[in-house]
């Protein structure tokens, strides 16, 4: 018995010792109860409130196709400047029959993803334009960044969507880039993923496209089984553009998901109140929406929430901060009023992976949980307000999210995990280090930490002191040095280059004529 014990301390100390460790893909189900902060009666006074901002005042929506769409059911509609009133009967109707969950299925269907109800997916970072890392610090991104980024979402457990390529790839053409970053999202992973890139009609029709190619399908099939999720904002206040509302078409009559989200500033683009910036983004996804479900009834549409606050001394956005955390919960309430999935995002200010990013990303994520968010974007990776990609950053929101990950499993209350004949062997005054209890669960008794260093301070100091943003550093290099593309048909990647040379000539050919 003792030699067993011996033999088995050895493996802990060895197991505890590893530099990585990462919990396998799996779909995440929220079992606790939704944080909730407002009442069911204030809920209701900001859904009036938003009716009659939209009833009113109106959106602005600067696309005949759309403006068209909405004479036909009814909106009052002012084409001359496109202003567009909605009756709050109209309002109600057409948020009647939208799914409440909808399945998205990835390129391994071992990794197809459910949302809605009580699931979360969590999505990397898409949008910024500059990328950083310890080595070459901040800079404009590439396309060896881009393809450096996906690799590394797609290697991380965590993350069940690529969320966008993590970066624009600066040095590629801007009129063709959305189909290098698409291919890579694509052929790099076997995730799901979203693109990002419906802001126009064209563009949207290309996601549409390459997703049909990827996933061996066509249009009937892909509308059956949806794979990509597509994102829109408005332009707050009560704005929505002409390539927003053509993408956002295309999307519907694919049957591919859209969340709306306003961006609400508050302060900036929104009144300098929580409750006047949350009743405003309301009243924008309500008219969004209903805009989806003017082009098809039923189409799979979610709430998106983005509401956070100015920094009032300079006009910076403020970001993982107190009044963004309401939002989020506050959000969440008025999703679940509408029987709505919901998007969020984890956010950070800070311009640098240190203490900042962590407490603001901290506050981002927990609120995200408490509220029930099914879609976490920007999830990973995100700094400096979404301008930059941070590859450290990447690793550290992955420790966030693993710990998230765990914290939502619920916890066994069986007889045998009480301890009680452990507690009976060991009796007062011994330890449990070499009980049978804890023999049979020391491997994977507990959290196993990406970047957390739990050695004490000599052996820390000694190897080095290393913080853990230079832990993270060694960690996403790792990570690509063991990098293997996972499978893929190689007729499925010639049909997708193919698709992309044909595109780019065609942009030529309009940018010339």
């Amino acid at each position: 018995m003792s030699r067993r014990r011996n033999n088995s301390r050895a493996k802990l100390k060895a197991s505890r010792s590893q530099s990585f460790a990462q919990l396998p893909f799996k779909a995440l189900s929220n079992p606790y109860k939704p944080m909730e902060i407002i009442s069911a009666d204030q809920v209701e006074t900001i859904h009036q409130a938003s009716l009659k901002i939209l009833s009113e005042i109106g959106l602005r929506i600067e696309s005949k196709a759309a403006l068209k769409l909405l004479t036909d059911i009814r909106a009052d509609v002012d084409h001359a400047s496109g202003q567009v009133r909605f009756d709050p009967a109209l309002i109600e109707e057409l948020m009647q029959g939208i799914p409440s969950e909808f399945t998205i299925h990835a390129r391994n269907p071992e990794k197809t993803v459910r949302l809605g109800g009580n699931s979360i997916i969590f999505a990397s970072v898409c949008g910024p334009s500059f990328v950083s890392d310890l080595d070459q610090g901040r800079r404009a991104g590439t396309q060896h960044d881009m393809e450096n980024f996906v690799k590394l979402v797609g290697s991380l457990n965590i993350f069940h969507h690529e969320g966008g390529s993590g970066l624009e790839p600066l040095d590629l053409p801007p009129d063709t880039r959305h189909l290098d970053m698409m291919y890579a999202q694509i052929t790099l992973t076997d995730k799901g993923w979203q693109p990002n890139w419906l802001n126009t009609g064209k563009r949207a029709r290309d996601c549409i496209e390459m997703a049909k190619i990827a996933l061996q399908t066509d249009d009937a099939g892909l509308k059956q089984n949806p794979g990509i999720i597509g994102g829109l904002n408005t332009n707050s206040p009560l704005s929505f553009d002409e390539g927003q509302a053509d993408g956002m078409r295309i999307f519907a009559e694919a049957g591919q998901p859209v969340h709306i989200t306003p961006f609400t500033l508050a302060g900036a683009m929104a009144p300098a109140t929580v409750a006047g910036a949350v009743t405003l983004q309301n009243a924008e996804a309500l008219g969004c929406i209903a805009l989806t479900q003017a082009a098809v009834r039923g189409a799979p549409t979610f709430y998106g929430h983005f509401t956070s606050n100015v920094d009032m001394r300079t006009g910076s956005p403020a970001f993982g901060t107190p009044e963004y955390a309401q939002s989020v919960i506050m959000s969440g309430q008025l999703a679940r009023r509408y029987n709505l999935p919901l998007r969020s995002s984890s956010t950070t200010a800070s311009s640098c992976v240190d203490l900042q990013a962590t407490y603001e990303s901290d506050m981002s994520i927990n609120a995200c949980i408490q509220a029930h968010v099914n879609n976490v974007m920007h999830a990973g990776g995100w700094l400096e307000g979404g301008l930059t990609c941070s590859f450290e950053k990447l690793i550290l929101d992955a420790e966030f999210l693993q710990m998230q990950a765990a914290f939502l499993q619920p916890v066994d209350i069986g007889n045998d995990s009480l301890g009680i004949e452990a507690i009976a062997e060991v009796g007062p005054g011994g330890h449990f280090f070499g009980s049978a209890h804890t023999l049979e669960r020391y491997e994977n008794a507990f959290y196993q930490p990406i970047l957390s260093d739990w050695r004490n301070f000599e052996t820390w100091r000694d190897d080095g002191s290393k913080t853990a943003t230079q832990r993270a550093n060694e960690v996403w290099k790792r990570i690509l040095r063991e990098y293997e593309k996972p499978p893929i048909d190689p007729a499925v990647e010639e049909e997708l280059q193919a698709y992309m040379d044909r595109r780019k000539k065609e942009i030529a050919n309009e940018e010339i004529h």
